[in-house]
């Protein structure tokens, strides 16, 4: 969220090398960047305009220092604990190779989906289905989540808990925090260093988190974002979705399944606005000769008529009052066309990729039996 990050797609969907002069300054909540695909889905258009930085570079002795008396003093953790924690930290050379591998190409819809939509995707899911049914749909019942979605995040993001990452949390984030790569572009600095910004904050919120969850977090492996557990979640993201679905007083998306499911139902309801029984998204065709429809941003905010307007027609019956996002998709037979809902918005929230979120959606149509179009 969260997750993750990169999108996740870091995707982040997932800031990283610089202090300002006055020392560690925590930016804006950020979404959570789940750490699954390696390839972006497409650039994330959804980005607000940020405050501008100062970007005069700071001794790494004394941005360390302030984020040491700054943590201790936003979070009440003793400065003495927290040195003690960062000495036991180590900068990851694979981290900072990792962030800085060039992007690769945007694939189109066609290569993309592949990539997280198979049968064994499928088939594993179903069957992860199968063994938590009981649970899964307790969290549904509560939540208006369905059981298949919550499922299809766990399956692209881990592959059902399968990978959830092999690096030292503390160490990825400590690295993108402090060594965030620079590229030497003058016009990519500003990016890089809200970018260890993010992770910076990430950092101090992994203090947080360990003292409320009680948990060492020199010990916590993830992905090299420092995302964790099959939900992917980010420390800022544990903290504020992640609940106790199982009642032991813990919300633990290490060790505790109750948890994963409900938490990552949390984060469609709280973050996302799920609507609970309300569609995803529905095929739609474009009349000839009109040019698709590219918004600035993903949310549902056009009328049906409006999008009739500019030529898109539902091929399934929607409410009259419904609203809508329009999503064209690189399909290997010719473009295809659909209206993202709410919901499919939703699942934008946990990855900014309109690719991601449809592959979501359909992988979990797909889990839940239902037939989904060809790629």
């Amino acid at each position: 969220m969260m997750k993750s990050a990169l999108t996740c797609l870091l995707a982040l969907s997932l800031s990283a090398c610089w202090t300002p002069k006055e020392g560690f300054v925590s930016p804006p909540p950020s979404p959570p960047r789940p750490a699954v695909a390696a390839v972006p889905a497409e650039a994330a258009p959804e980005a607000p305009p940020a405050p501008p930085l100062d970007l005069t570079p700071v001794p790494f002795e004394t941005a360390r220092a302030h984020f040491v008396r700054d943590t201790a003093a936003r979070y009440g953790i003793p400065a003495a604990q927290i040195e003690a924690t960062l000495a036991r930290a180590t900068f990851l050379d694979s981290v900072v190779a990792a962030m800085s591998r060039p992007a690769e190409r945007v694939k189109p819809w066609h290569e993309y989906r592949p990539m997280f939509i198979s049968q064994a995707r499928i088939d594993g899911g179903r069957a992860f289905l199968a063994r938590n049914r009981a649970a899964l749909e307790k969290v549904q019942a509560a939540t208006g989540v369905p059981a298949e979605l919550i499922v299809a995040i766990i399956g692209v993001e881990t592959s059902y808990g399968g990978n959830t990452g092999r690096y030292s949390v503390l160490d990825a984030l400590y690295t993108l925090a402090f060594r965030y790569p620079r590229s030497g572009d003058p016009d990519k600095l500003e990016r890089e260093v809200r970018r260890e910004l993010f992770f910076r904050d990430e950092l101090a919120q992994l203090f947080a988190l360990g003292r409320e969850e009680k948990l060492d977090i020199a010990a916590l492996k993830g992905s090299y974002a420092g995302a964790m557990g099959m939900g992917q979640f980010m420390p800022s993201s544990y903290r504020e979705f992640a609940v106790d679905g199982d009642g032991d007083g813990r919300r633990d998306l290490f060790g505790s399944l109750d948890d994963v499911f409900a938490s990552i139902a949390n984060y469609f309801a709280k973050k996302g606005g799920w609507v609970p029984g309300a569609p995803v998204a529905v095929p739609a065709t474009l009349a000839p000769g009109r040019e698709p429809f590219d918004p600035v941003d993903w949310t549902p905010s056009h009328s049906l008529a409006d999008l009739a307007a500019r030529g898109y027609a539902p091929q399934q019956p929607l409410p009259a009052d419904a609203t809508a996002t329009p999503v064209s998709l690189a399909g290997s037979a010719g473009p295809q066309y659909w209206l993202g809902l709410r919901n499919y918005y939703a699942i934008t929230r946990y990855n900014i990729s309109k690719m991601y979120a449809m592959a979501v959606y359909q992988l979990s149509e797909a889990i839940a039996g239902r037939e989904i179009p060809p790629a």
